[in-house]
């Protein structure tokens, strides 16, 4: 607790943060154990060294003043735009979906009229149209995945199909099963050996299978909880584009755990998405630790500012 009293910005965020991140070390270890004796201890010493990193990164990230990254954020859309549009939408649909709403979100939060709001998700839904349309006439034309996004959309509609998708479903499903409320304990997972993708995209029916409905529930509510304190340090911005920022880095994640999460239960169609501070990953975490990062440089910056006010209304 001295440590964390010690770091500047909101110390739930970085309670929250830092538990996810420790914990993590439990589930990825025990899901590694279908790699063989060999390759448990390099993929956990791989995800300990890249968490390890992935905190500096957002400790020095904490540190900085958000406020420079306005000017940055002029040169960063259009080449955002352009990487959706050209690289993440072909390769991975629910990314690019996410990303598009959110920003939809945050427009319309930002005050956005709203006939301009309609106009982008018209153009959205024709540009993806035409995306999907040139795709299925011309296959060799992008690379592109719309056969696997249409199988899982179909796999989630028609649940009893015999495929590969729900075959992933349903071994998700039966490691929550047979967690019940406490769990079959740790390391004593039987389905991390036949559930594929069970160290990053199914990892969360891992932890409910080893640690039981209890400590699922309570993981769901720490992405809760971020929920919360993002909203927290959004509203208490003292201008739009702190507001706007602390959203636009902070929902993601969380609403990436709920969809991960939720395809774990089959609320949502399989999309590949990992859970946040848990699954493994690189670059992946690291850009997670750098968008809390962003998040607590925001809620710094409110700190220090109230902080300056109360001192101003002492001196008076």
């Amino acid at each position: 607790m001295r440590i964390i009293n010690s770091l500047k910005g909101d110390k739930i965020i970085w309670i929250v943060v830092l538990s996810l991140s420790i914990f993590s070390f439990l589930p990825v270890y025990s899901a590694s154990s279908n790699f063989g004796v060999n390759l448990i201890f390099s993929s956990v010493f791989k995800h300990v060294a890249i968490i390890f990193i992935g905190i500096l990164i957002m400790y020095a990230t904490h540190l900085l003043d958000y406020k420079y990254l306005r000017g940055l954020s002029l040169i960063i859309l259009p080449l955002a735009i352009l990487l959706v549009v050209m690289l993440v939408l072909p390769s991975n649909f629910s990314t690019s979906f996410m990303i598009f709403s959110l920003s939809l979100i945050l427009i319309f939060i930002g005050q956005y009229p709203i006939k301009k709001i309609v106009l982008i998700i018209f153009s959205g839904i024709i540009l993806s149209g035409s995306f999907v349309g040139l795709s299925k006439t011309y296959p060799d034309l992008v690379p592109n995945r719309i056969d696997t996004w249409s199988n899982r959309i179909e796999n989630f509609i028609n649940p009893s199909l015999d495929n590969d998708s729900n075959y992933q479903i349903n071994r998700a499903k039966a490691a929550i099963a047979s967690g019940s409320i406490f769990g079959v304990g740790a390391g004593k997972s039987s389905m991390k050996y036949i559930l594929p993708q069970s160290t990053s995209d199914f990892i969360f029916s891992i932890v409910t299978e080893e640690y039981g409905l209890f400590v699922a529930l309570i993981i769901l509510l720490l992405y809760v909880i971020l929920l919360f304190r993002i909203v927290i340090v959004s509203q208490k911005s003292n201008n739009y584009f702190g507001k706007l920022l602390a959203l636009a880095v902070g929902l993601p994640i969380v609403f990436q755990a709920l969809i991960n999460m939720g395809v774990a239960v089959q609320l949502f169609p399989v999309t590949g998405q990992p859970l946040p501070l848990i699954s493994t990953g690189g670059t992946s975490i690291w850009t997670t630790f750098f968008a809390f990062g962003v998040l607590l440089s925001v809620s710094r910056n409110n700190a220090n500012i109230m902080e300056l006010d109360l001192s101003e209304n002492v001196n008076e």
